[in-house]
């Protein structure tokens, strides 16, 4: 049985767009999870992959790079990508609601 994961990611497109694009990205950065309590993971990856499309394209005319760019992002995992930035929004959102607890019981 083989691993076909790349760096702990499914594969080497979706490693390679999250290094390159999103490497940076804050979930403050990500506007899915100001407008909404609590995020749909569906919303997230749709946000994702226009910012990725928006990033790469830039600038580009329809040529044969493109057409390989494109073919390129159809192998990215944006689930993936939107699951790990749901996870550290929920950490962050946890981590908040401690500092809250903390300083309630500190007022007391």
């Amino acid at each position: 049985m083989s691993n076909n994961t790349y760096n702990g990611w499914t594969n080497y497109a979706t490693w390679r767009i999250n290094l390159e694009v999103f490497d940076g990205l804050e979930c403050d950065d990500i506007d899915v999870f100001s407008r909404y309590s609590t995020p749909d993971i569906s919303d997230v990856v749709e946000w994702l992959q226009q910012y990725a499309e928006d990033v790469v394209f830039m600038d580009c005319q329809n040529s044969l790079a493109t057409s390989y760019a494109r073919a390129f992002m159809d192998d990215v995992n944006y689930y993936e990508i939107a699951q790990h930035y749901m996870d550290a929004w929920q950490e962050q959102m946890d981590e908040e609601e401690r500092e809250r607890d903390e300083e309630e019981s500190e007022a007391e």
